[in-house]
């Protein structure tokens, strides 16, 4: 059973399939702590939750007839037997994307027979959680997976910078670059981007936040 505190339809409002239909569910709990987390209210062990089988979820999302689905918290990565949904979700026809905080270890879930697709922050210093980053992970991504550094600062988008280059992610995967919603203004990081010839980054914006209220939940 699977601790979920919402699932709802709406557009990917980050990622490679940004703007197309996706069937979300968001599982309870997280491992860490950023310090602009936008859904600090899931992440508690005690957040209000519903409990689902992976056949009644996998059900609900063929039930929508969207075929996209993401899987987010929290952190879904820490629910147990997370791979059973996955699988499933895979075997119905789904394409699976995996919304993880980084410091989870994606080995067992990369060696899946029929793999989902990981979007995987990489948390900067402004989050405050920087140092539980699993660097391994960065080995496992492949061209369809992605890496987003959510950034607050210059400081943060230097680390960005660095990062990028370090683990050559450019040749491994897709990598984008959010601000902090409110916090850093996205024409500063074109700018960023500019100086520093970020070919192939791209600076991306959460739908969602600019479509709906920033803090409305379930969309």
């Amino acid at each position: 059973m699977y601790p979920v505190v919402e699932k709802f339809i709406s557009i990917n409002g980050e990622g490679t399939r940004a703007g197309e239909l996706a069937a979300f569910i968001r599982f309870r709990g997280c491992n860490l702590n950023c310090s602009y987390c936008d859904t600090r209210w899931a992440n508690t062990h005690d957040a209000p939750a519903e409990y689902f089988t992976a056949e009644a979820l996998a059900r609900w999302v063929k039930e929508t007839n969207v075929t996209n689905v993401t899987l987010t918290g929290g952190e879904p990565l820490l629910q147990e037997e997370i791979k059973v949904l996955i699988a499933l979700l895979i075997e119905q026809g789904n394409s699976v994307e995996i919304e993880t905080n980084g410091s989870v270890s994606l080995a067992s879930f990369a060696q899946m027979e029929r793999r989902p697709v990981f979007t995987m922050d990489y948390k900067l210093p402004a989050s405050g959680m920087e140092g539980f980053m699993c660097m391994e992970n960065f080995g496992l991504l492949k061209k369809q997976d992605t890496v987003k550094f959510v950034s607050g600062s210059m400081q943060d988008l230097e680390r960005a910078a660095k990062i990028i280059e370090q683990y050559a992610l450019l040749s491994r995967c897709h990598v984008y670059i959010s601000p902090v919603f409110g916090k850093l203004n996205p024409a500063d990081i074109v700018e960023y981007m500019i100086a520093r010839n970020l070919n192939g980054v791209r600076l991306q914006l959460q739908l969602h936040k600019f479509i709906w209220d920033p803090d409305q939940k379930g969309v």
